[in-house]
């Protein structure tokens, strides 16, 4: 299935030394906290301006801050047995990639009526990858913990005849930054409803999500990644703008591809769900374990789909 710092003569030039000293800082920083288990001590390169006193405060608590973050990370990490501390995702786009329904996953009318796409694939060349987490079944808060410490986004997609019983695990999520989508009332095969049934579905969802976790969402995801042109109508009707699948899943104890070269991309979507010992042979903390050890060992880091969209 498919889908940093920066380095400006007068006024302007302050500004450059400015950016291009916490550039350097940066770097340096974040390889100070990588060499501290070696014991050898990272300096900048030599032949930097000099800055004034002020500049030199702001940005020496600027790469204290960076270092004291990556170590918080990198003690993440070991204590829920990471193999590799995660990259950090790069600053979201200033300009938003143009979404399309993905080639074949188009229905009829799609673009004059303004349809939600459904697509696998974020267009970017960042090495990023969106991780999604589907239904809302397993309410693990060692699995918060572990997100939160690490600082993992990811983007939760409910159905809320297995959220109800619990709304207040949700709201926690969402307090740490998470974004709650839509994933319909009942999770029903939607192609199989009439046009009305699956308004309800989605409409339905949009309005327990306004009153329980205080907005409706405009990102939906149908379940099974099974729709039709009745599921996007519906999904526009209530306020969806995106309908976004999957390009991989993960599960506990293995990996599932759409393309055949079995590999991850810039921009893939990756789904996983809400699941514990009673459906799989381990935790949501151990299929994390696998997503993270995995997208991290081939280079890439975990960014907020919304920050995308």
């Amino acid at each position: 299935m498919r889908a940093v710092v920066q380095n400006d003569k007068n006024r302007s030039s302050c500004g450059a030394r400015v950016r291009g000293g916490i550039a350097v800082l940066a770097v340096a920083a974040v390889a100070s906290g990588c060499a501290q288990d070696g014991g050898q001590e990272v300096r900048p390169a030599a032949g930097q301006p000099r800055l004034k006193s002020s500049e030199a405060r702001a940005l020496d608590s600027y790469a204290t801050k960076l270092r004291t973050a990556y170590a918080a990370r990198a003690r993440a990490a070991r204590y829920w047995g990471l193999k590799q501390v995660p990259l950090t995702a790069p600053p979201p786009p200033l300009h938003k990639p143009h979404i399309t329904a993905r080639r074949g996953f188009e229905v009829d009318d799609q673009e004059e009526l303004g349809l939600p796409p459904v697509f696998t694939t974020v267009p970017t060349r960042q090495k990023v990858v969106f991780l999604t987490i589907d239904d809302g079944a397993e309410k693990d808060r060692a699995f918060l913990r572990m997100m939160n410490q690490l600082k993992i986004p990811y983007s939760a997609f409910l159905s809320n005849f297995l959220v109800k019983d619990d709304y207040a695990y949700f709201r926690d999520m969402q307090s740490k930054g998470v974004t709650l989508n839509n994933h319909t009332l009942t999770h029903p095969y939607l192609p199989g409803l009439s046009y009305a049934r699956q308004k309800h579905e989605i409409c339905g969802m949009q309005e327990i999500m306004k009153r329980q976790f205080g907005k409706a969402p405009t990102v939906f995801r149908p379940p099974f990644g099974n729709y039709n042109h009745d599921t996007l109508r519906a999904a526009k009707s209530c306020g969806i703008r995106y309908a976004p699948i999957w390009d991989e899943e993960v599960f506990v104890d293995h990996w599932e591809y759409r393309e055949d070269d079995r590999d991850l991309h810039p921009g893939d979507i990756v789904l996983t769900h809400f699941r514990g010992r009673a459906e799989w042979k381990g935790t949501m903390v151990d299929d994390m374990r696998r997503f993270l050890n995995k997208v991290t060992a081939e280079g890439y880091a975990v960014a907020r789909l919304e920050d995308y969209l």
